[in-house]
Order: structure tokens, then sequence, then C-alpha cells
């Protein structure tokens, strides 16, 4: 008896350490947690404790490394060290160990994610990097953002090179649904996103009266980079979902800048803390797929009021079709709601085009009838909506006619070829002409070729009653 009681003991448990480790397969991120830290200096590990230490508390585990280690690598054996890369090494000329400009690009077209930021000091290395990418840094490498009119209070004696910016994107996805009340502290460089690169977005731009020029010698020439058009943050989502931000400023992620307060030159309005601690948490979690994930599950098809997946339908079936969603919060699965999902139903361009409803738990589904054409067609779902990873995912089924044996006997369309066989038949004056016969034959071979439905013993029937009919 004890021994009975043992293994069901023993059964029970197994079952829940399965269902345990199923649950906890439900609930696993997008991405991994191990995060490469490259920097010029190891002094900034401390001066910048606060941004690493929010991202240890939310799960990375961070490898911190000096940008020349002569050991550096991003992957061993054709597999990747690292789930993404911060790259806080404004000057560097070069890395370390295997590591050069084209390995970080391979990384990124990997699908793995990267925050990079710069300042004055900015080498070719880092410039080359964010040329990639599609931003292009102030070719002067003297030049920082200058702005007279918005720049911080505590800078009225310097040289207007602390500026504070409240010019964000308006995206929840990629700032998070929280505000961000107080501006942004900034010094350092401005970039533009290169205008034929559509994946880059400007997270943080400069305000109208900005500049980007050398603040240590004065203009003789107009500045190349003005107003709203210098970008002082962006991000760039790539085709294949990788991520990556560009700040042209180290410093904007300093202890010294998140715990700082900020007071907008000649405003009244002073905040104790500046907006820098709340938009780089948000932004790393957007870059590091924390937020703005999506994935579809349980792909289904079949005819209406049926379940299983048929390997073909015919023209004019009526089918089902339906996917399910999720977005990732940063802890779980949920749900994904929205409405501008759409199916295609495609063969060198889509016979049906239907925005799918849903049941706000996830599911979307949609009905249609197949279209009066044959051939092999895609279910396709392309979903692309800033700041959410992109969705595309299609399934082949071929769609065959009608067979001989599945049309009707009669068609309505073809009673008026029936009407032509009986009245020329009738008002032949030789009932078995040869003549009569051909003409009629040949009528009946037109409506053969038009439906595909008459058989032969069907002839056979018709010619007996007009035989009948003409007696």
């Amino acid at each position: 008896m004890a021994t009975r009681r043992h293994i069901l003991l023993l059964a029970a448990a197994f079952v829940s350490l399965l269902a345990l480790e199923a649950v906890e397969g439900l609930e696993e991120g997008p991405r991994g947690r191990r995060l490469l830290v490259l920097l010029d200096d190891l002094a900034v590990r401390s001066s910048h404790s606060a941004f690493f230490g929010s991202l240890q508390a939310r799960g990375f585990d961070l490898e911190f490394r000096l940008a020349d280690d002569p050991k550096l690598s991003l992957h061993r054996y054709g597999q990747y060290l690292y789930d993404g890369l911060v790259l806080f090494a404004p000057s560097t000329p070069r890395f370390g160990g295997s590591v050069d400009q084209n390995a970080v690009l391979e990384f990124i077209d990997a699908g793995l994610d990267m925050i990079l930021a710069a300042d004055s000091s900015a080498s070719d290395l880092i410039r080359g990097i964010a040329t990639e990418c599609g931003v292009d840094f102030d070719e002067d490498p003297e030049a920082m953002v200058i702005d007279h009119i918005n720049y911080a209070a505590m800078d009225v004696e310097g040289d207007h090179t602390l500026i504070v910016g409240d010019d964000l994107i308006q995206s929840d996805v990629i700032l998070g649904s929280k505000k961000i009340e107080a501006p942004v502290l900034f010094r350092g460089i401005g970039h533009t996103a290169n205008p034929s690169n559509s994946l880059v977005l400007k997270v943080l731009s400069a305000s109208p009266s900005a500049y980007s020029a050398n603040p240590k010698t004065k203009l003789s020439l107009p500045p190349s980079l003005t107003g709203s058009a210098i970008s002082l943050v962006s991000v760039m989502q790539a085709r294949n979902n990788a991520r990556v931000l560009l700040s042209g400023s180290l410093d904007l992620f300093s202890n010294r800048f998140l715990k700082s307060g900020v007071q907008k030159a000649g405003s009244k309005t002073r905040y104790e803390r500046a907006g820098n601690e709340q938009f780089v948490t948000e932004t790393s979690k957007w870059v590091f797929h924390e937020r703005g994930h999506l994935k579809a599950v349980n792909v289904k098809h079949h005819k209406v009021g049926e379940t299983n997946e048929p390997g073909m339908y015919r023209i004019n079936d009526d089918l089902e079709y339906s996917v399910e969603i999720y977005e990732w919060s940063g802890t779980s699965w949920k749900p994904y709601v929205a409405d501008d999902v759409q199916l295609q139903f495609f063969m060198m361009s889509p016979y049906v085009l239907k925005t799918m409803s849903n049941d706000n738990k996830g599911l979307y589904s949609t009905s249609f009838k197949v279209p009066d054409v044959y051939g092999v067609f895609q279910f396709k779902v392309e979903y692309q909506r800033l700041g959410y990873t992109g969705l595309s995912f299609t399934k082949q089924i071929p769609v065959r006619p009608y067979r001989h044996n599945e049309y009707e006997r009669f068609i309505t369309s073809a009673y008026p070829y029936y009407t032509a066989s009986f009245s020329t038949v009738r008002s032949a004056s030789i009932c078995y002409s040869v003549d009569v016969m051909k003409m009629f034959l040949h009528l009946l071979q037109l409506h053969l070729h038009m439906s595909f439905i008459i058989k032969f013993t069907c002839v056979e029937c018709v010619i007996g009653s007009l035989v009948f009919l003409t007696a």
C-alpha cells in the first residue's frame, strides 16, 4: 500500500514538473539576457552605474570589457556569445580581438540589438557604424549642438551646449505609456537621418533654434545642420527586427544627467529630476525587445463548418482563417489588440484583402469565399506598425476547379442554348437529315465547351428525346 502511494506521489510530482516547464516555456521572452558593454574607459562603469543598474535590475547579465581588449570576440563556434551590445566607447579608433566594424554590422544582421552612444570625440570607427545604421553625424569633428534659447539654466554663463530637449516622438511603444514630463538634458553632437532609409526614426529632436557648430569659434558660414532637422537620439529597426539606438551624447546616460534637476532658461518651472532616467529606461526597454515585440502562433485555415485543414481548396469554397497574435510585456506574453491586421489571399497579386476581427484575447479571424480562379494561392499576413516588430508569414495552398461531375445538371445561363437546340430541330423539314443533326451536335459542342457538364450519356438522352418529339 505504501509502495503504491509513493508511486502516485512520484507521478503527481512528475506531472507538476512538466506543467511548470510548460508554463515557463510559454513565458520565455523573445530575446536573451546577455549584454556585452564595451567601454573606452572603465571609469564609465561607475559614472554611468545608474543606467547599468537599471538593466541589471530588469534581469540582464552585463559583461564589461574595454573596447580594445585583445581577447574580444562576439561569437564562438558559429554561435553569438551575446544577445545585445552596448557601445559606450566613442573615442576608440579600433576594437580589439576579432571585433571590427564589419563584425558589429554582422551582429545586427543576425537580428541582435545595440545601443551606441557618441560624443564630440567620436572616432571614424563609431561614425562609420552609425552611417551604416542610417544616420550621419556632423562631419565637423569639433561641432556640438548649440541652442541659445532652449538651454539649461545651469549653463547660463557657458556656451549653451547643455540643451534641454522635449521634442519627443509620439509613440507609447517606444517611450512607454507614461508621458515624460520633464525635458531631457543633452550635451553632444547632432546627426541627421538618411532620407533614403525609411527604417530610422527620430526619437529626440532638437528645437528649431538649435544648430550644429564648433562652440569655440565664431561662425564664418551658415551651419550645415540647423533646427528640427537635427536628431539628438534616433532608433532603427531593421527588416530582421534587430533594433539599434544611436545617441550623440554619452552624457545622456550618465548618473549626473539622470539624477540632476532641470530648468529651461527663461522658464520658472523647475523639475526635481530631468527626463533622462525615464527616457533612457524606456528606450532601452524597446531596444532590447522588452516592449513592442509581436509573435504569431496557431495559424489555421479550414472550410466553414469543418475543423481539419485541407490540402486543397475548390473554387467558390467558403473558408475560415485564424491566427493568434501576442505581445511581450517584459514579463509575459499578452494578447495583442488592434483593428488593422489584414489577410491577403494572394496569387501574383491579392485576390482577397480582408481586415481580420479580434476577440480581444489575441485571436484574429476572418472568412471569405475562394475566388473563381484556380492556381496556387498563399495566405499572407504582412503587418508593419510603428515601433512594433514586423510580422510576415505565408502559407501556400492550391485551388482547383470543379470536377466534371461537380457541376449542376442544368445551368440557368445555358437555357437559351437548350431552347435553340429544340427550336432548330423542330423547324427542320427532315427530322433525320444529316445537316440538322450536325447543327444540333454543333450546338451541343458549344454548350459542352462553356460549361463542361454534358456527358456522353446525356447527349444520347437528348437525341432520344428529340427523336420522340419529331416523330
